[in-house]
């Protein structure tokens, strides 16, 4: 049976794991990213698949997700959170394995994840989006990426007469600024979601901005691609019972789901999109 070497590149670790063509983990192993540094960043990732992958019978690519922005022959602009910057990652492991090396942005590979793998594998569309540090987004139609842009966090939208990044209004992060400019002070997300719970008044108005500033973004991608499921995830997820459904009844156009590939989204979207390069 075939097999991708799998890679899933965050700011904090990298993980990678051996997976077949009916997209079953057969192993994996996880290090911690190396910063600030090209050519031990670079080391690093080649010495995680030595480590990781005992046997390389059957693999036919290696395919990775990164957090930054890829030219289409996978050379890297730039790793913001690596603190690394032109970044020949497709070249050099290519050299170092001898086999075809794919590099993909991460949003992007967890959109193939979502829409080859799971329940929502049978929807003709699907946009994904994850709203964490930033907010990324990627659409996907009959399983393939397509006129995708995870920038779309970078969507203009309107807020208080002045005209700001979506993300950073709507994100994880953006919400403190978002509170911030309604005069109420915050550590972070999970203590802005907590003030609401508790019915915070202040809080709770501008929980209701956020929930309007959300749910226009989500419409207007509906208008524009219109995908027949949204899948959901990121680190505001982690309060989705308080406003998953609160999402749902402002967006009564759009179908929101929450994404069902979890952790695992990152390698085994990696993996599909090895799959589909390499024929």
């Amino acid at each position: 049976m075939k097999k991708i070497i799998a890679l899933d590149i965050g700011g904090t670790n990298t993980r990678v794991a051996l997976i077949n063509e009916d997209y079953k983990i057969e192993s994996i192993l996880i290090n911690p990213t190396v910063v600030g540094n090209l050519d031990l960043f670079l080391e690093s990732v080649k010495k995680t698949i030595l480590e990781g992958v005992k046997d390389f019978t059957d693999v036919i690519a290696i395919a990775a997700g990164v957090p930054g922005r890829v030219r289409h022959d996978g050379f890297i602009y730039a790793l913001p959170n690596i603190h690394i910057t032109s970044i020949p990652l497709s070249d050099y492991l290519q050299k170092e394995f001898n086999l075809p090396v794919f590099v993909r942005n991460d949003a992007e590979i967890a959109a193939l994840a979502e829409a080859n793998v799971g329940p929502y594998k049978d929807y003709h569309s699907l946009y994904f989006v994850t709203i964490s540090t930033g907010v990324g987004g990627a659409l996907c139609i009959d399983g393939r990426l397509f006129n995708s842009s995870y920038e779309i966090g970078h969507t203009m939208t309107a807020y208080h007469n002045e005209i700001h990044e979506f993300e950073h209004m709507a994100s994880g992060t953006g919400i403190r600024r978002l509170c911030d400019m309604n005069g109420l002070n915050i550590a972070n997300a999970r203590e802005f979601f907590e003030l609401v719970k508790n019915d915070h008044p202040l809080a709770k108005r501008v929980y209701k901005d956020w929930i309007k500033m959300l749910s226009e973004w989500i419409e207007m991608v509906q208008d524009n691609f219109s995908p027949e499921v949204f899948t959901l995830t990121g680190g505001v997820m982690k309060s989705k019972d308080l406003f998953f459904e609160d999402l749902r009844r402002a967006c009564p156009n759009s179908n929101i789901q929450e994404c069902a590939c979890g952790q695992e989204a990152g390698l085994v979207g990696a993996a599909v999109f090895g799959f589909q390069q390499a024929k």
